[in-house]
């Protein structure tokens, strides 16, 4: 277990089943998390106005409000917490409509403790490094040029602006150096820069 580094890690467990309430409550307590059990999609969307937690887990059989309405609701208040929906097996179809409309994958009944964890551990940090790298982004929100590059050279554009080196970014992106290198050329020459200092020059022009 590892207590400390999800100590203050919150999980919501949306369910109108006690029995897994309560299971998904104990062992996700006894792994570090605190969590918080929800009988019914009101009560759980009233707690989300006031609290933001980590990670959110919910049925998509449910009184009231179906998962794929709550899920809907948490789309329109633009959700960005990762989001599981627990499915029995003949329930996977409505789990992919789920996926579909905003949850980040469906965990099937019945639960492996070991996996469950880990994949809320793992849907937690990406989260936050996607956050963090939002937060830290030094772009201007348009530069010229910037619908000719693709996802990745995007990503590598992030981190040059923000002062990393190859060695750094390509640690971030788990890439080697030398493709950064490769990516940082092909960036240069699709938004015309003559050098790095010119290239985020272009790029943070028309921040502010």
């Amino acid at each position: 277990m590892k207590e400390s580094d999800t100590a203050s890690e919150t999980v919501y467990v949306v369910d109108d089943d006690a029995s897994v309430r309560d299971a998904l409550s104990v062992m996700l307590t006894l792994e570090g998390f605190q969590v918080f059990g929800f009988a019914d999609g009101d009560s759980f969307l009233a707690a989300v106005r006031q609290h933001q937690p980590d990670c959110i887990i919910l049925d998509v059989h449910m009184p009231g409000r179906s998962g794929l309405d709550i899920l809907k609701e948490l789309h329109h208040r633009q959700n960005a917490t990762p989001l599981f929906i627990i499915s029995g097996q003949g329930d996977i179809p409505m789990a992919v409509d789920a996926i579909k409309n905003g949850a980040l994958d469906f965990i099937e009944k019945p639960f492996h403790a070991e996996t469950l964890v880990t994949r809320i551990r793992e849907a937690i940090a990406r989260a936050r490094e996607k956050a963090q790298a939002h937060a830290g982004s030094r772009l201007a929100p348009h530069f010229p040029g910037r619908d000719l590059l693709t996802p990745r050279e995007f990503q590598v554009l992030e981190l040059i602006a923000n002062g990393a080196s190859s060695k750094e970014a390509g640690r971030c992106l788990g890439i080697s150096p030398r493709t950064i290198e490769v990516h940082r050329a092909r960036v240069m020459e699709k938004l015309g820069a003559k050098n790095t200092i010119d290239l985020v020059h272009i790029v943070l022009s028309e921040r502010g």
